[in-house]
């Protein structure tokens, strides 16, 4: 499509928003800028986009007389498909793109494009590190903080991109096409903005929609999802598995990690050689040797970055030892399943912080997942009272409602005991209390490097 003096509506004025923005400046559209938050100023949205000369901006409402104007709209990850501005420039057969389309329609080289419900922070950044140690020109981009759109431009040829995709993201792709896509798991998560799980999983599998069979989708073999999708997959299906020996694949036996060629295995690594804690990590490298496999990178330099990588802020990150307690940041936890694979990784007595926004989620199979591990559960936020009745019919007895982030940790400081852990992991959303997890992982982090 050519933008070229072109009005192009940007909806949403955050992170996204601001360097889709950018990009079209920089491209020769004219870009305008939308929020409906109508609390917002102009003088202060501008302020975020001073890289653009006199920049429209719009607060609240949409002239009639200016929506004639706009060629193409260009949609925030927070900005639902099915809300009624969406729907009203789609139905006048105007193209709805987000941050991702907007950014693949100008970069060049090679994508990499990884999904899943958990794991993709630390897959991506991990591909991102194998990636840079064998090829000149990579970019790591996308949910993962820095916005595709600030590197489009800058890409090569010969240039590597990767980028970790949430569903939100997923949902205004048209043309995507990486030349290898990863989906590490799909569990329920994002209901309320999804609706269903049938849902869900289309978006999520959209990832591979343009790819083709000369390319590749890696994916897990343990998710009923994932497994399914790869026999209808357009692309090359491969496969990792934490359960059992593949005969194409990578997987984990034991305490070891293989790769299987026609039912020829060769071991690859000791668990122990990696730096990261749970079989959720286990599995994210495993993805990550199958990614930068697809893309031709000598698997001894693969190997090399994964024994010295470090685990991701935020996800099952060991923070410090305080007076005989472990504590641990998994602030990024931000589901049922994310924070099902941090209490597995605990391997002592654990007083838990859980609770936070809801996402009309259901809570039994983390609760589920405690075993006997945790002998303190501290709850807040929004979902407070949703968790405590489920983990009371699971015979939960020691649970502790607090008012106050700060109340919570305090709480466990007085609930555990030398030899114990205290784990952050509140299975939801930190919005109503924080910005962000990050937020909430940091401040978590101050009060532990508080403590005497």
């Amino acid at each position: 499509m050519n933008l070229q003096n072109k009005k192009v509506l940007v909806v949403g004025t955050g992170i996204s928003g601001i360097g889709a923005a950018k990009l079209l400046y920089k491209v020769g559209a004219f870009p305008v800028l939308f929020d409906g938050n109508e609390n917002l100023s102009v003088d202060e949205v501008k302020k975020k986009a001073k890289d653009i000369p006199d920049v429209e901006v719009l607060i609240g409402r949409i002239p009639e007389e200016e929506k004639k104007e706009i060629t193409l709209l260009v949609i925030s990850p927070g900005v639902p498909v099915d809300s009624p501005l969406v729907e009203e420039f789609r139905q006048k057969g105007i193209p709805v793109w987000g941050e991702i389309e907007l950014a693949y329609h100008f970069g060049k080289g090679s994508v990499i494009a990884i999904t899943g419900t958990n794991g993709k922070t630390t897959t991506t950044t991990l591909v991102g590190e194998i990636m840079k140690a064998y090829y000149p020109s990579v970019f790591v981009v996308g949910n993962i903080g820095n916005p595709y759109t600030e590197a489009a431009l800058s890409t090569r040829e010969d240039s590597v991109t990767v980028a970790e995709i949430s569903s939100f993201q997923l949902e205004t792709v048209h043309s995507f096409a990486p030349k290898v896509s990863a989906i590490l798991n799909i569990t329920p998560d994002h209901l309320n903005r999804h609706h269903t799980m049938e849902c869900y999983v289309e978006t999520k599998e959209a990832i591979a929609r343009n790819q083709t069979k000369n390319e590749v989708c890696v994916l897990n073999y343990e998710d009923t999802y994932t497994r399914e999708f790869g026999k209808n997959c357009p692309a090359s299906a491969f496969y990792f598995s934490s359960k059992r020996e593949l005969e194409n694949g990578i997987y984990l036996k034991g305490e070891n990690i293989y790769l299987s060629e026609q039912g020829e295995a060769k071991k690859l690594l000791n668990v122990s050689e990696i730096h990261l804690v749970g079989i959720c990590n286990v599995e994210n490298v495993m993805a990550a040797i199958a990614i930068s496999r697809a893309m031709d990178v000598p698997m001894e330099v693969i190997l090399n970055i994964v024994k010295n990588f470090r685990a991701v802020e935020h996800r099952i990150e060991f923070v410090a030892t305080k007076n005989g307690v472990d504590y641990y940041n998994d602030s990024k936890g931000t589901n049922p399943d994310a924070a099902i694979q941090g209490i597995r990784a605990m391997t002592k007595p654990t007083v838990l912080i859980g609770g936070g926004y809801d996402k009309q989620n259901e809570y039994d199979e983390w609760i589920e997942a405690f075993d006997g591990k945790v002998k303190a559960f501290v709850l807040i936020g929004q979902t407070r009272e949703k968790i405590a009745e489920c983990a009371r019919a699971h015979g939960i007895s020691n649970i502790i409602l607090a008012d106050t982030f700060e109340e919570a940790f305090q709480i466990c400081v007085e609930q555990a005991k030398t030899g114990d852990a205290v784990l952050l992991s509140p299975a939801c959303a930190s919005w109503g209390m924080f910005p962000n997890y990050e937020v909430r992982g940091k401040m978590f982090k101050e009060f532990v490097n508080r403590l005497e």
